[in-house]
């Protein structure tokens, strides 16, 4: 049973805010809409943030990890031990989303929820134990009821912590030998969509490669056919301890107020989970790319989403949400440093 707490509505954004912030715009030494997109952010920004002049200072990553049973079905172009080698490697600093986040001085932590391997050892990591991985879906639901509960649970606390440390955007990234594969079979469902028509090469699988995950993933969905009623189900059946972990995270942001970037595909499903557990929530993302899995135009579609950037990027760990806060950041500086026509005394549109 989903918990009760994922429901709640989420806060509402401050539209008198907003409405400032685009009369500023008019006002500011440019043809109306000629900065674009950048506009947009600016008032969306102002929106989630109760001000006519927002910033974007205190940027937060969280970074979910964990390990995923369906991966003994070889559906994946890497071993299962490189979910816990990647977070030993985000520990140390050597990940491009470590690279990101040091560049940005952004805020970043790394939560290992539960892997085959015994990381408890691994300094700076944030372990929670719920478990070796999840289980194979191709023959039981990934998540207990109690590990599903606690993964969610864990997303929201570190939006908890986000905001006591003055955050003005959450970052969820994730890690997850497998996921891709996660992912996709929830995406087949809360799309109504074949997993030929989403499922991608992930970590790189080949053509065959592709084609068996196809194959397993329609195995999964036969065998779950009847459970597969709720978004909740869905999350329980098919996701990993990482997708819940977004998921509960972006609920708690868009109920307690903080606006959210979100990644790629695996961080998009999670979104779409949100949105359908908790309808609204989504008001308060935005997407920070478009990503090379064939599945995530779809996903995107469906959340009437409009990415910052296309640059091809696949990688996760909340890394292509990283490498789009300098546009943010620009929209917010231009926002407040541009001089209005009556400050430069320039001549307005006639």
């Amino acid at each position: 049973m989903i918990p009760d707490w994922l429901t709640l509505p989420s806060r509402p954004l401050d539209e008198v805010a907003r409405l400032a912030a685009r009369q500023r715009q008019a006002q500011l030494t440019k043809p109306p809409g000629s900065l674009g997109q950048l506009e947009e952010l600016a008032c969306f920004l102002a929106a989630a943030q109760g001000r006519e002049r927002p910033h974007m200072k205190q940027v937060w990553i969280s970074i979910f990890a964990g390990d995923h049973g369906i991966t003994a079905e070889n559906i994946s172009a890497f071993p299962q031990a490189v979910t816990g080698e990647m977070i030993k490697n985000f520990a140390r600093g050597g990940a491009a989303i470590s690279v990101l986040a040091r560049t940005l001085g952004a805020s970043l932590e790394v939560i290992d929820l539960g892997t085959v391997q015994n990381l408890t050892q691994v300094p700076g990591v944030h372990h929670l134990g719920l478990g070796p991985g999840t289980a194979n879906f191709l023959y039981e639901p990934a998540m207990t009821e109690a590990q599903c509960h606690a993964a969610l649970g864990a997303g929201r606390d570190r939006v908890e912590a986000a905001l006591q440390a003055s955050a003005d955007l959450f970052i969820g990234g994730e890690m997850g030998i497998g996921n891709t594969t996660s992912a996709t079979a929830m995406a087949c469902v809360l799309l109504d969509l074949p997993p030929q028509q989403l499922a991608g090469p992930g970590t790189g699988l080949a053509t065959a490669g592709v084609s068996h995950k196809i194959e397993i993933i329609a195995q999964s969905l036969l065998k779950h056919e009847r459970a597969l009623t709720s978004p909740y189900a869905i999350l329980k059946y098919l996701g990993g301890f990482e997708i819940a972990a977004l998921t509960g995270a972006y609920c708690t942001a868009a109920q307690r107020g903080l606006p959210v970037l979100v990644d790629g595909f695996i961080s998009s499903v999670a979104a779409l989970a949100a949105e359908r557990m908790n309808p609204g929530v989504a008001r308060w993302f935005l997407y920070g790319h478009r990503s090379a899995e064939p599945g995530h135009q779809a996903i995107l579609e469906a959340l009437d989403a409009r990415p910052l950037l296309s640059l091809g990027l696949r990688l996760g760990e909340g890394s292509g949400a990283a490498s789009a806060i300098p546009l943010l950041r620009l929209a917010c500086a231009l926002h407040e440093g541009m001089a209005t026509f009556a400050e430069a005394a320039v001549s307005e549109k006639l």
